[in-house]
């Protein structure tokens, strides 16, 4: 484990607590940020003489565990409402599992330069895709009424659900990133459950992808619990406070002030990140 001091311990819980507001605000994005917080904000990547690319993967390993336990939490409070189908997110976690395991280790042997220059490309995409989405409705266009009337496997498409799943966790474990923003569509595009299922649902995936998309990463001796738990402590207190404020916002408008958050830290983390891929040309 790293060795910090006690006020980047504190900005752990404060980069947490960011997390956490992020996702209870809009529903999706903690991860996204997770990782540019723990390198800039908190400092990791200033830390003098420790590999530049040993601290890329260890932040990756780390918020990838905080952001995965985080979810596991969410998921209960929304399975308390009703608004997890457990079978669903038990088929689409199941070939992601894998999925995240292949991605994981592929990242670890791809220089951590180039890993957060592609994770900032990737932000751009996501944030592109969130400033031009549109607010779903609660129910499907499949069933109106909000609930599947037909049998588990005549609403889960199997030919979608598990290359989608694979795909989906081999992202999440590449990067080392929930995966929220690729899960909520997956399973709208492969089950028949409507928008605000297929939201608590993916926190299952999210959760499992996060946690073994870590252990991963913890075999290579690339985490630091320590961190992570001070982001998960902070993460549960900022989600509260985001998801009280969220209610009285226009969710338009929260969705595209994020957006434009989102690639601005995309274009700084490629900026600080391109000179490492110069070297490895």
């Amino acid at each position: 484990m790293l060795e910090l001091t006690f006020l980047q311990y504190v900005l752990s819980i404060i980069a947490g607590f960011l997390v956490g507001f992020s996702l209870g605000l809009i529903g999706g994005g903690g991860s996204i940020l997770a990782i540019p917080l723990l390198l800039y904000f908190v400092g990791l990547a200033y830390l003098p003489g420790v590999n530049k690319n040993y601290i890329d993967h260890l932040v990756i390993g780390t918020t990838a565990l905080a952001v995965g336990l985080n979810a596991y939490i969410n998921a209960f409070i929304h399975w308390k409402k009703g608004n997890v189908r457990i079978l669903e997110g038990i088929f689409f976690t199941l070939p992601g599992i894998l999925g995240t395991y292949v991605g994981a280790r592929v990242g670890l042997i791809v220089h951590g330069g180039l890993l957060l220059f592609l994770f900032g490309i990737l932000m751009i995409v996501i944030a592109v895709m969130v400033f031009r989405g549109k607010d779903r409705p609660a129910v499907s266009k499949t069933y109106p009424n909000g609930e599947p009337t037909k049998g588990l496997l005549q609403r889960v498409k199997l030919q979608r659900i598990i290359p989608i799943g694979f795909l989906v966790g081999f992202a999440s474990g590449f990067f080392g990133i929930g995966g929220g923003f690729l899960i909520v569509p997956g399973l709208l595009f492969s089950t028949g459950i409507c928008m605000i299922k297929a939201v608590g649902t993916s926190l299952i995936s999210v959760g499992t992808f996060g946690v073994t998309g870590a252990l991963t990463y913890a075999l290579a001796g690339e985490i630091d619990p320590i961190i992570s738990i001070l982001y998960l402590l902070g993460g549960i207190a900022g989600g509260y406070v985001g998801a009280k404020i969220a209610s009285s916002m226009p969710r338009g408008m929260l969705r595209k002030v994020f957006a434009i958050i989102i690639i601005a830290v995309a274009i700084y983390i490629m900026y600080q990140n391109y000179y490492a891929i110069a070297s490895i040309i």
